[in-house]
């Protein structure tokens, strides 16, 4: 099952931010100044060091939770990954960066994945013209995104994040005004996010 309690836990939990929260609200700079305080612990305390299995377990975990997807659907991509013959890791990037919701994300479209989510579920978002509302769609070369209505970008959280100057847009997406093009597929320097990969496939393959 997917995570649906306090997004802001997941991220203490992992020590880092995983990218739930709108970089500028209340809560994201709520999660700053706690950031390093884990869930149900004092601050300063101390921790026992991780084995090698916990540290691959923390490592799947903190990926599934930056895609926000479930433990199936992590695993699904994997065993994708693996059975193309080459790298894992960047065939795995390949499958999580290539997702619609993602790369709404990534385009500056939506504040956050959730966001990106609950655009494409509800219909808002074009795939080529047409109305796509399956988050987890593969977006192939070419393919462009963009919104289905204009007043679709008046919605208070999707205007904010449009009009950002600060985002930082990957090599393989490209956005003139509100609508983005996958330029190319990803590689696995796509993958931004603190996440050590190899750890995460060491995981699935125990």
């Amino acid at each position: 099952m997917r995570y649906t309690g306090p997004r802001n836990r997941l991220a203490r939990r992992e020590g880092q931010d995983l990218g739930l929260k709108t970089v500028g609200s209340k809560s994201h700079a709520n999660l700053l100044r706690r950031m390093n305080i884990r869930p149900g612990q004092r601050p300063n305390a101390r921790y026992k060091k991780s084995t090698e299995y916990g540290k691959q377990l923390r490592e799947k975990q903190k990926l599934k939770r930056i895609y926000s997807l479930s433990e199936v659907q992590l695993k699904k991509y994997f065993t994708e990954a693996s059975h193309i013959l080459g790298n894992t890791a960047h065939f795995l990037v390949q499958q999580l960066e290539t997702r619609l919701d993602n790369a709404v994300y990534r385009l500056g479209l939506a504040p956050t994945r959730a966001g990106a989510r609950q655009l494409v579920n509800h219909g808002h978002i074009l795939v080529n013209g047409k109305k796509c509302s399956i988050p987890s769609y593969k977006l192939k070369a070419d393919d462009i995104i963009s919104f289905k209505k204009e007043k679709t970008m008046k919605i208070p959280y999707i205007e904010e994040s449009l009009k950002r100057t600060d985002i930082s847009l990957p090599t393989w997406l490209g956005r003139e005004k509100n609508t983005g093009k996958v330029m190319t597929l990803p590689d696995v320097d796509a993958m931004t996010d603190d996440v050590d990969l190899q750890s995460v496939i060491e995981f699935y393959s125990r």
